[in-house]
């Protein structure tokens, strides 16, 4: 990814220090968004598929993290907060949601674009971020709005099921192991009960594939785990 020209996501509800920022970053080349609410940042980051977001925590609405956490959805686009919270319990829980990196308030021009600048080098090397709509032949998986639709019509996915889609869309085309995949759907301790995942495919398959005893999209890898194929040549072979 070129640095030049990337577009950046601010989320800050002070108009003062929005524009403050959106200057700094079109003085640098870049191209900027904006929002004041956490919604109204997960409905621009729907939007926009920004290459990177400058996100505040305290914002009026919800708490800034609820934004990592709905970006981390369908995006790899990197975070970097912006805070007056300047506790560890604060940095870690931020990281540990999602974000790359996080400023204290008040920070220079020189080190924010010193960190947007090595983000952007990073980001270049991680999985490419995915358009938060996803087609798989007749159906459409929707990450922004967790909506799955087939043939237009709206699919029902219990939650462990929807869970089991998004982290495969979030790996799609690598493999998952059975152990990854039961760490973030039923979470730590469940890492060996490979019975849950042989269930819930099943039942994914019979809503999601067009043959489900040839699936097209959702590939066993025997013994490791499963891969989203969105691949459309190696999908249609």
């Amino acid at each position: 990814m070129s640095e030049s020209g990337a577009l950046i996501l601010i989320v800050e509800d002070e108009a003062s220090v929005r524009r403050s920022l959106r200057t700094i970053l079109l003085d640098c080349g870049f191209r900027v968004v904006e929002a004041g609410t956490a919604a109204e940042a997960v409905q621009r980051a729907n939007e926009h598929n920004p290459d990177l977001v400058l996100l505040d925590l305290g914002l009026p609405d919800r708490d800034g993290l609820t934004v990592v956490t709905a970006m981390r959805a369908w995006s790899l686009a990197p975070v970097i907060v912006l805070s007056a919270r300047g506790q560890e319990g604060d940095k870690v829980t931020a990281l540990d949601s999602g974000a790359d990196d996080y400023l204290i308030k008040p920070f220079s021009a020189n080190e924010l674009l010193a960190r947007i600048r090595v983000a952007l080098r990073h980001v270049a090397l991680r999985t490419p971020v995915r358009d938060p709509v996803v087609e798989l032949g007749d159906v459409r998986v929707d990450l922004g709005r967790r909506v799955v639709t087939r043939s237009g019509q709206e699919i029902h996915l219990t939650p462990h099921e929807y869970k089991l889609l998004e982290v495969l869309l979030r790996h799609a085309d690598r493999v998952v192991t059975h152990r990854q995949l039961l760490n973030e759907v039923w979470g730590p301790g469940h890492g060996t009960e490979t019975r849950y995942l042989r269930v819930y495919m099943v039942s994914l398959r019979q809503k999601l594939e067009p043959v489900p005893g040839r699936p097209r999209w959702i590939i066993t890898e025997p013994g490791v785990g499963y891969r989203l194929r969105l691949d459309r040549e190696l999908a249609s072979s």
